[in-house]
């Protein structure tokens, strides 16, 4: 049996209005790394295609200017 998709939930930035993903906003981009430092997947974090490539890139960049941090010790 297949589990049911929750479709009251949507993308977090879509039912938010924000249009752009900054990497300088680390209190949001934490929300969507786990406990090991990762990038959430799609299905977990439940953005839309559109949304988690802007996470992604932003979260990339966030790291390399040293705002989030690429290992949690």
């Amino acid at each position: 049996m297949k589990p049911s998709l929750n479709k009251d939930k949507g993308c977090y930035f879509c039912i938010n209005g924000i249009k752009e993903v900054n990497y300088t906003d680390g209190q949001l981009l934490r929300k969507f790394i786990s406990s090991y430092a990762k990038i959430m997947p799609p299905r977990r974090s439940k953005l839309c295609s559109k949304h988690q490539r802007k996470l992604a890139t932003a979260i990339k960049r966030a790291r390399f200017m040293a705002i989030l941090p690429y290992l949690n010790r």
